[in-house]
């Protein structure tokens, strides 16, 4: 089991985030970022949400980062952790400038990055950028199909209703062959099957953890399953947040759990297929006080759990 890294203000989320998150800036992040290698957590994600209608902004909060530029600016500040996406909303963006950022990320970093990608679910969101909500998964798979194109071949040809490309030239390509890690993040039928055709990774977000077993049984059931899936990452967290992301109260999951009782459930989640994880943000009072409480995970969580 690999821990990730749980960044402080990458969200304003009311369900997860805590006071004191307010006061962290770009250059704590940084040093936090470093910090997080030294320790040894596996990765750092960034979510993403380019715009939040008002009404939204209660439970949602207004503060997102757009993914691909967080994340290269956590790869230049660090050496040897991952980066990646919870998530990039793959219909929002041309599929053609989504490949040559991660692709571009990757070659920097020296073959460091990843993206979770999902379809998206404000459709406010949607108009006010111009794209169709409800062509979203259609979107998606022409998008991963093409961004594959693009990544593996020397000349690259794709013909499709919302991208079409030939004779054209694309580097740099990634570092990492075929290509940079592509996981899926949501929970319905669709998805699971787009997963299964594309991923190495799954990120559940509304699925409960009871269910994930027979989810990844239906991802490789799929005739068209294409034997890659490797991952499953699951938060502490998830399941304190529901859809619309309303606040939901899940009393086996809080801040300021044992050192027992969170090896107990990353064991648990290990048993249903789960690969990777991370731990909620606490109710500390500030950054020093969480860098103390990601050194006693480094140093008292991970030796039990990998």
């Amino acid at each position: 089991m690999e821990l990730a890294f749980s960044m402080p203000h990458l969200v304003e989320l009311k369900a997860l985030m805590q006071p004191w998150e307010r006061q962290v800036q770009g250059a704590d992040q940084t040093s936090l970022a470093k910090w997080a290698e030294q320790l040894g957590y596996t990765m750092i994600c960034v979510p993403e949400h380019h715009i939040i209608p008002r009404d939204h902004v209660e439970l949602s909060g207004p503060f997102y980062f757009n993914s691909y530029a967080g994340m290269a600016y956590f790869a230049g500040a660090t050496e040897r952790i991952r980066v990646n996406s919870c998530i990039s909303i793959l219909p929002l963006q041309n599929s053609i400038v989504s490949a040559k950022a991660l692709s571009t990320i990757d070659w920097m970093s020296s073959g460091r990055a990843m993206v979770t990608f999902a379809a998206g679910w404000l459709e406010e969101e949607f108009a006010i950028l111009g794209v169709p909500f409800h062509e979203r998964g259609a979107m998606c798979e022409e998008y991963l199909a093409a961004i594959i194109e693009l990544w593996t071949k020397d000349d690259p040809v794709f013909e499709g209703k919302y991208v079409s490309f030939r004779d054209v030239a694309f580097e740099p390509k990634p570092v990492q062959k075929p290509h940079l890690p592509i996981w899926l993040g949501g929970d319905a039928d669709p998805v699971l099957r787009r997963c299964g055709r594309y991923c190495s990774g799954w990120w559940p977000f509304l699925t409960k953890p009871e269910a994930i077993p027979d989810k990844i049984d239906y991802i490789k059931s799929q005739p068209d399953y294409a034997g890659k899936l490797e991952d499953v990452f699951y938060g502490f967290a998830t399941t304190r947040v529901g859809e619309g992301h309303v606040v939901l109260d899940d009393p086996k999951v809080r801040p300021g759990m044992t050192k027992n009782e969170i090896i107990d459930r990353l064991g648990w989640f290990k048993t249903l297929g789960v690969t990777m994880s991370g731990l909620p943000v606490p109710p500390v009072r500030g950054i020093d006080e969480y860098r103390d409480y990601t050194q006693w995970v480094a140093e008292e969580i991970m030796p039990a759990v990998r």
